[in-house]
C-alpha cells in the first residue's frame, strides 16, 4: 500500500510541472492542497485491497475526457470543479462521517473546499453567459454520471467498509488523473 501511495504522489508531483497554461492562475497553494488531499485519502484507507477484491468495480471514469487536450479552458475548469465538488459531496454525507476518523475527514473536506474556492475564482474569469450550460453537457455531464455510479455502488453495497475502500482507491485514481487538467490551468 505504501508503494502505491508513493507512486500516486510521484505522479502528482510530476504532473504539476510547468506546462501549457490555459490562463487561469491557480496558486501554488492549490497544488499543495491537492497533494495533501491525496495523502489524506491514502491515510483514510483501513483495509487491504486484497481483502476487498470481490467488491472491485469499474466505475468507467471518463479518462479520455478528463485527460484529453481537446477541452477549452472553461470546459477544463468546469470538469475539474465538478470532480472536486462531487468528491466533496461524497465525503460530506452522514454515511462517510461514520466511516472514518473525523479529524482526517474534516481535513479532507477543508482541503477540497479550498480547491473549490480557487476554481470558483477561475470559473468566474472564463465563464460567460454562453457557457452557463457547461455543467449540463459534454465532459462535465460525464463526470456527474461517473460520480452517480459511485453513489449507486455505495448504496447497493450498503456503505460497507470494503465498498468505501474501493471508492477511496477510485477517487485517488480519478483525482490523480485530473492533474493534467490542473497542470493546464497553471
Amino acid at each position: 500500500m505504501a508503494f502505491v501511495l508513493s507512486l500516486l504522489m510521484a505522479l502528482v508531483l510530476v504532473s504539476y510541472s510547468p506546462g501549457g497554461s490555459l490562463g487561469c492562475d491557480l496558486s501554488q497553494n492549490h497544488v499543495l492542497v491537492g497533494r495533501e488531499n491525496l495523502r489524506l485519502l491514502g491515510q483514510m484507507r483501513r483495509l487491504s485491497p486484497r481483502f476487498c477484491l470481490q467488491d472491485r468495480k469499474d466505475f468507467a471514469f471518463p479518462q479520455e475526457m478528463v485527460e484529453g487536450g481537446q477541452l477549452h479552458e472553461a470546459q477544463a475548469i468546469s470538469v475539474l470543479h465538478e470532480m472536486l465538488q462531487q468528491t466533496f459531496n461524497l465525503f460530506h454525507t452522514e454515511r462517510s462521517s461514520a466511516a472514518w476518523d473525523t479529524t482526517l475527514l474534516e481535513q479532507l473536506r477543508t482541503g477540497l473546499h479550498q480547491q473549490l474556492d480557487d476554481l470558483d475564482a477561475c470559473l468566474g474569469q472564463v465563464m460567460g453567459e454562453e457557457d452557463s450550460a457547461l455543467g449540463k453537457t459534454g465532459p462535465t455531464l460525464a463526470v456527474k454520471r461517473y460520480f452517480q455510479g459511485i453513489h449507486v455502488y455505495l448504496k447497493e453495497k450498503e456503505y460497507s467498509d470494503c465498498a468505501w475502500e474501493i471508492v477511496i482507491m477510485e477517487i485517488m485514481r480519478s483525482l490523480s488523473s485530473s492533474t493534467n487538467l490542473q497542470e493546464r490551468l497553471r
